[in-house]
């Protein structure tokens, strides 16, 4: 079937293949690894790395399969202009199902393109309600989370991480702020919610701490930082956990994600820019970037690394911000190392269990486009429950 030519941006992005074990690789039947472009149309590649699809709705951060085979899809709020605060249901073929509008509240103000309210990082929960990270009202950002409900847009509930952690962390932190002037002391970046427990995983990144905490009582469950713990206060230390010799303090992770949970004991998987935003590694930050795995021992409030990799190609795949990790069900590891070079390439790899490379894909862009990977999945294309209805 001869289709018709990419869009501009699309034909211009070069990606280059110098890897690409299909033996060995998780690819299944129709299996693509989707590639979500910063501000740019989102697109999945076949283990050649050919384009087999790709949408023309611009992404910003969030690119999420529901479990009715539909995708989620975070949005401009004016065509191609203005902030990303749209949130579309859409499918492989294109047709919008539903549209969540968030208001930034500047109506023509100027600002308008730098004030995102909803930003990074969205989720179903199992009443298929959304959970989503936003900017609150005030002068903070990004430390926010909301459910809203999925049919109506209403807003179900919310939880401010100002009402959790200590209030210092936000009013003495004057390292990042917004381009709209907010003070981004948090920038949560990944949310992933456990049915079995109720409880809801949480990165943020400006304050290089994972956290757990009951999505019901909203109540922590425990903090990994590696803020020693004297300067924590008092009520907070029970919650910190405390890591093993040769564990990695984390600096600037993103997507964190729980691979299994039995008897109080959580494998989890996260990548690791290693960057020292407030309390990561001085000494290593800025050397190599990498995906970790870890054993959190919940009742003993212990944590261990099991796997890394990422540390042996060195600062050559060092990543500052962005990122994002995948263990597929083959047991391999997909990982975006998503802001190489300052933001001038992308490089996804896969690797086996031994940590060979099975498949290394390159994404380069000019150095005035500067587009770059913010997460890359490995998705079957598409899901069995994926309906569509051409008479509706």
């Amino acid at each position: 079937m001869k289709t018709g030519k990419l869009p501009k941006n699309l034909r211009q992005t070069k990606i280059t293949v110098s890897k690409s074990n299909k033996s060995k690789m998780q690819i299944g039947n129709n299996e693509l690894t989707y590639i979500n472009k910063t501000s740019e149309e989102p697109f999945a590649v076949d283990a050649d790395g050919n384009i087999r699809w790709y949408s023309t709705l611009y992404s910003r951060h969030t690119f999420v399969q529901l479990s009715n085979g539909h995708l989620l899809i975070q949005n401009r709020t004016n065509g191609n202009k203005g902030s990303y605060n749209v949130l579309s249901e859409t499918d492989y073929l294109g047709r919008i199902y539903r549209r969540y509008r968030f208001s930034d509240k500047l109506g023509k103000s100027s600002l308008e393109q730098y004030i995102t309210v909803v930003h990074h990082d969205a989720l179903e929960l199992p009443n298929h309600n959304l959970l989503i990270t936003i900017s609150g009202g005030d002068k903070y950002a990004e430390d926010v989370i909301a459910e809203i409900d999925y049919k109506t847009g209403k807003t179900v509930k919310v939880i401010d991480f100002k009402k959790l952690l200590p209030s210092s962390m936000y009013r003495n932190y004057s390292s990042t702020t917004t381009k709209g002037g907010k003070i981004d002391w948090l920038h949560m970046n990944s949310l992933y919610y456990d049915q079995k427990t109720g409880n809801l995983l949480v990165s943020a990144r400006n304050q290089d701490i994972t956290m757990s905490i009951n999505y019901k009582s909203g109540k922590i469950n425990w903090i990994y930082s590696g803020k020693k713990k004297s300067l924590w206060p008092k009520k907070y230390r029970s919650k910190l956990l405390t890591p093993a010799k040769g564990t990695t303090i984390t600096g600037g992770q993103h997507d964190l994600t729980l691979l299994s949970s039995k008897n109080g004991k959580l494998k989890v998987l996260l990548y690791d820019n290693n960057i020292d935003v407030t309390n990561g590694n001085a000494k290593t930050s800025g050397k190599y970037s990498q995906a970790v795995q870890y054993t959190i021992d919940t009742k003993k409030k212990t944590i261990k690394q099991t796997w890394s990799y990422g540390k042996s190609l060195g600062k050559d795949n060092f990543t500052r911000v962005i990122g994002s990790t995948q263990r597929l069900s083959n047991g391999n590891t997909l990982i975006d190392f998503g802001y190489k070079h300052d933001g001038s390439q992308s490089n996804i790899i896969e690797v086996d269990k031994n940590n060979n490379q099975v498949f290394n894909l390159t994404i380069s862009s000019s150095k005035t486009d500067r587009t770059y990977v913010y997460r890359a999945y490995r998705v079957k294309f598409t899901p069995s429950n994926f309906v569509f209805d051409a008479t509706k």
